[in-house]
């Protein structure tokens, strides 16, 4: 559980666009971990009028920080300092059923691929009745900003 909390400590976000509660399980095939999105969020407002609706850019988000980023930064502990320059390379995601204000969200990632500080991830989320959200694919490159 420690190494969980400290793999969220490292994430270079915070509120309000952290969005990592908790992380559930990590190894180097992949990360479980879950969201709860607040119901006053600043981006409900107005998507959509009279019922606020998760924006997908905010699903690929959270898939991509609890997917990539917090699997990225497990992974390469040793080879990487506090100091993380991390970037987006590509996503494709499939979007199935909307996210509302309060819900709990779970991200499950496997791992594809880790190599010359790329690590490309499927990525599923799982509302709190089990039914799957949205799914896809996600990379990302992470480098240490002390060594170029």
């Amino acid at each position: 559980m420690q190494q969980f909390d400290q793999i969220i400590a490292r994430l270079p976000y915070s509120k309000p666009f952290l969005f990592v509660d908790k992380l559930h399980a990590v190894d180097e095939n992949g990360v479980e971990g879950s969201y709860t999105f607040p119901e006053d969020s600043a981006f409900y407002k107005g998507h959509f009028a009279n019922r606020p609706v998760t924006p997908g850019v905010i699903l690929t988000e959270v898939m991509a920080q609890i997917g990539v980023v917090c699997l990225g930064i497990f992974l390469a502990t040793d080879a990487l300092d506090n100091d993380l320059e991390i970037a987006l390379t590509s996503t494709q995601v499939d979007f199935f059923r909307p996210v509302f204000p309060s819900e709990t969200v779970l991200v499950r990632s496997t791992k594809d691929y880790f190599r010359f500080h790329k690590l490309k991830c499927k990525v599923e989320m799982l509302n709190s009745n089990g039914e799957l959200v949205c799914r896809g694919t996600i990379a990302g490159m992470m480098k240490s900003k002390n060594h170029a």
